[in-house]
């Protein structure tokens, strides 16, 4: 998944551990640092209306610091029975943890048959010339009644695929990132690249 205009070494705008893997399983033979270890300790506040807004937000305050390239990217869950909700509120739906979050979804889908969703993915990347560049990804699914899985993180064990016909909690890593928001999102902007 290497392409020629991929500099060497990219900075995450994340503290997330989990992306970080996920990003590095994709971009293999790219060196990957989070924000942190290259020496970005700030806090930026997400307020965009919109994943790509929030993407944007993310790499050009770690850009504007570092000065090396960066990649960021912002995801959530959307559910259609609530109108696209928890979207760009997905990490902190609850105000708690995720298990919070699975907890109140699944609260507020307890009569609803009609649970299709999809997790979006907007991903940011800052280079050399300090011009931002987008991809875009998403993958569908349906929200199960009950957690199936002790794999992955967030929304995983609640979120059925319909690529993968389980949920992502039940799925590998390598499942998943075959076909996952964020692998479709790094393939749209590795292809703009």
């Amino acid at each position: 998944m290497i392409n020629n205009k991929l500099p060497q070494k990219i900075v995450v705008a994340s503290g997330n551990a989990h992306k970080t893997e996920e990003i590095k399983a994709i971009f293999k033979g790219v060196e990957i640092v989070t924000m942190h270890e290259a020496g970005f300790n700030g806090d930026i506040e997400e307020n965009g209306k919109t994943f790509k807004e929030n993407a944007l937000i993310k790499a050009q305050a770690v850009y504007e610091e570092l000065h090396l390239p960066v990649l960021a990217d912002d995801s959530g869950l959307c559910v259609d029975a609530l109108d696209g909700a928890p979207g760009v509120y997905s990490a902190r739906f609850s105000g708690g943890t995720s298990a919070d979050n699975r907890a109140l979804l699944l609260k507020r889908l307890q009569s609803v048959s009609h649970r299709s969703a999809h997790f979006s993915c907007a991903v940011c990347f800052i280079g050399e010339n300090g011009k931002p560049l987008f991809g875009e990804g998403f993958t569908k699914g349906r929200i199960l009644f009950e957690e199936i899985g002790d794999k992955g993180f967030g929304y995983d064990s609640i979120f059925y695929s319909v690529d993968l016909k389980k949920s992502f909690g039940e799925a590998t890593e390598n499942e998943k990132n075959s076909v996952s928001h964020r692998f479709r999102a790094l393939c749209d902007l590795r292809n703009k690249l």
